[in-house]
């Protein structure tokens, strides 16, 4: 279980979010000059240094939404200058890719940062980009919600790579492009000019992630632990009907694969942080706005439950939380874990997810007025990220190309690097591992100087604003 620190402040981290950003800094000007872009994507470091691993190149817009995000911390011109080039230059095949689940890690982090700064007034005023940047999204979002199965409940989900039998739970934080697109005024089209509602699935996908693939100790079956997070739900397509729970990247169906249930964590928050800026006349025909939102809070509450209850001390956990080696230590959940010495990794890429989450849902609680549970959240997400931002999780070899160390990318395949004589895989970097920290310290820096608070989609007009949800 983690310990805590209830004295903790996003003020307390300032130092150690400034030697990241130094460190960031050196690491992205190391990849920018060894990276050859006909590669495919940088994916996770080997002795290291960046490699790829050719799967959706799911990770560029990490690799290019890292560099706006050294810009946003820093106001390093030359970093928003190359993160822009390289959205212009090599991320339209990620708008109007139609084979992946994956719109809103590449493209919201590119696209929709460039937009958010830009709104900010971090940026010059263009129009004409503005619009460049508001086509990508629209265009990202609607493909994104194209890939569409229907459940037995008159539900449905974006289904994943796997095909339109699969609901991957890290979807869940991909809803952001349809946010966006839905935020801009844009539906998808379909035969005989049938407009869907961008915001209509959206609600449908987080509702059928919340009731298949998020477990609330209700006895769905034996190994039905509250928080409990299945990385795949299959779906019979013949009719719509829930099948089981699978998975690609988890020890077993039965356990959770901790980074599937950090999506979980920081995708519901977002979003609930989203719907909150909308009227609430456009949810009522789906569903209404208490429905909806008690829905994602729901899933939001007990995923992130889970996570304290069954991670270390420290706040980094194993790479699923029933890993076999993980019977070789009895009190593994009391003990935080030396990563260079022990029979399962752990995964420092779901901590820095998680911690993001934890501090978004108790930042949403907090401001919704329940400040006693909002802030068990919020110093929670505080003490994961004090371990994330100090060694031997932060990278301060400068030698070495990542910035957090000891994460996983696929355990069952063992794509994760072994170094010499070791049975266990650790000392390594993974590019959503690291942009996920860049994003972490960026929202703390926000909150310690009591600046604009981040979200995905920026700051939106008055008009459409129907709540002031600042920092706790």
């Amino acid at each position: 279980m983690i310990a805590i620190d209830n004295q903790l402040s996003a003020a307390d981290l300032s130092g150690l979010t400034d030697q990241m950003w130094q460190l960031s800094a050196d690491k992205l000007e190391s990849l920018q000059q060894s990276w050859d872009a006909t590669a495919g994507s940088p994916v996770f470091t080997v002795d290291g240094q960046y490699v790829s691993q050719g799967w959706t190149e799911w990770t560029q817009g990490f690799e290019f939404g890292s560099q706006l995000l050294q810009y946003d911390a820093t106001d390093d011109a030359q970093l928003l200058e190359r993160g822009r080039d390289n959205t212009v230059r090599l991320m339209a095949s990620h708008l109007t890719h139609v084979g992946v689940h994956d719109h809103g890690f590449n493209n919201i982090s590119t696209y929709g940062a460039l937009r958010r700064l830009m709104l900010e007034g971090r940026i010059q005023d263009d129009p004409w980009q503005q619009h460049f940047y508001e086509l990508a999204l629209k265009a990202s979002g609607a493909v994104q919600a194209s890939r569409w199965s229907q459940t037995e409940d008159r539900d449905g989900y974006i289904y994943s790579f796997n095909g339109p039998h699969s609901l991957f739970c890290d979807t869940i934080r991909s809803l952001r492009s349809l946010a966006m697109a839905h935020l801009l005024g844009q539906k998808l089209m379909a035969e005989n000019d049938e407009s869907i509602c961008l915001l209509d699935r959206l609600v449908q996908h987080a509702r059928t992630t919340a009731r298949y693939s998020v477990y609330y100790g209700e006895g769905r079956d034996q190994y039905d632990l509250a928080g409990r997070v299945a990385h795949e739900s299959i779906f019979n397509t013949n009719d719509g009907r829930y099948r089981c729970p699978s998975t690609q990247q988890g020890y077993s169906p039965f356990s959770t694969w901790t980074r599937g249930l950090a999506w979980v964590m920081c995708g519901y928050p977002e979003q609930l942080e989203f719907l909150a800026q909308l009227p609430s006349e456009s949810l009522e025909p789906l569903g209404g706005r208490d429905s909806i939102e008690s829905m994602m809070l729901r899933a939001a509450r007990v995923s992130c439950d889970y996570f304290i209850q069954s991670t270390p001390p420290d706040g980094i956990p194993y790479w699923d939380t029933a890993a076999p080696g993980l019977a070789s230590i009895p009190d593994h959940q009391q003990v935080a874990a030396d990563p260079a010495d022990t029979p399962e990794p752990v995964d420092s890429s779901a901590a820095a997810i998680g911690a993001q989450g934890l501090l978004r849902l108790g930042h949403y609680m907090r401001a919704s007025g329940d400040e006693s549970a909002g802030s068990d959240y919020w110093q929670a997400g505080l003490t994961v990220a004090r371990t994330l931002l100090a060694e031997p999780y932060l990278a301060t070899d400068t030698d070495h190309q990542g910035l957090l160390l000891h994460s996983i990318y696929h355990r069952p395949r063992g794509w994760d690097h072994l170094p010499a004589g070791s049975s266990t895989p650790h000392g390594e970097s993974c590019m959503w591992g690291d942009y996920h920290l860049r994003e972490l310290a960026l929202y703390l820096d926000r909150i310690a100087a009591d600046g604009p608070y981040y979200t995905f989609f920026g700051p939106l007009p008055a008009a459409e604003t129907t709540s002031g949800r600042n920092e706790p």
